[in-house]
């Protein structure tokens, strides 16, 4: 399985493509027949998009990556589950032979939610990015050894939406505790993008920077 750094950095000069997909709300295989015909170099599978119930991200992709052969990352969001559930669905996503993983916080809960179900936020995004990096040291949130560490490629979004002022600085945060690749929102005017990658990229050095794969919106 490709880890997406290294898809990234592979020397090609050809365009790398990650296609989001959304799990269904059905736990039937014909149902993920949506990635028919469809050849990315990564399929992301997004987390609970919506809020809604679906099939769960660590459970899709190892079905896509076992049935389709193609190389996935799977989405986990810090909203719903506190830090002994996590490490443990991360655990099954290592025996499932997964390796890359996106984190993000969750969208946040409407007053409505409120009423049907409950947020947990054990962890922040860059805290959990930063446990992920202990358990592929071996270590799980307690500071206890795992009998086999982790081997995950951990990484983050980018929301172009925000000022780059605050979220250059929360990007380049990720990256120090760990975050080795990001997901950018998609944005609309290149010149943004030129203006972010170039601010962005110079805090690191040349050639070091994390690969950043910014959002394409397909409009139908």
């Amino acid at each position: 399985m490709a880890k997406i750094p290294d898809l990234a950095n592979n020397g090609s000069s050809s365009l790398k493509i990650i296609c989001d997909f959304s799990p269904p709300r059905g736990g039937t295989p014909s149902l993920i027949g949506d990635l028919d015909g469809l050849n990315p170099d990564i399929v992301s599978v997004a987390y609970n998009p919506g809020k809604s119930v679906r099939v769960n991200p660590v459970a899709a992709a190892a079905w896509i990556k076992a049935n389709t052969k193609q190389d996935v990352v799977f989405t986990l969001a810090t909203r719903d589950m506190n830090k002994v559930a996590i490490q443990s669905l991360l655990l099954g996503a290592q025996l499932l032979g997964l390796q890359n993983i996106v984190i993000v916080e969750g969208d946040g809960l409407s007053n409505r939610d409120r009423e049907r179900f409950k947020a947990v936020y054990d962890f922040q995004p860059t805290s959990l990015i930063e446990s992920v990096r202990d358990m592929n040291e071996g270590k799980d949130f307690r500071g206890l050894k795992l009998r086999v560490a982790t081997d995950f490629s951990v990484g983050a979004t980018i929301d172009m939406g925000r000022p780059s002022d605050s979220e250059i600085p929360l990007a380049i945060r990720k990256a120090q505790t760990g975050a080795k690749f990001f997901l950018a929102q998609a944005e609309f005017d290149p010149s943004v993008i030129a203006r972010f990658r170039a601010d962005f990229e110079s805090h690191f050095d040349k050639g070091h920077a994390p690969p950043v794969f910014y959002g394409v919106q397909i409009l139908a």
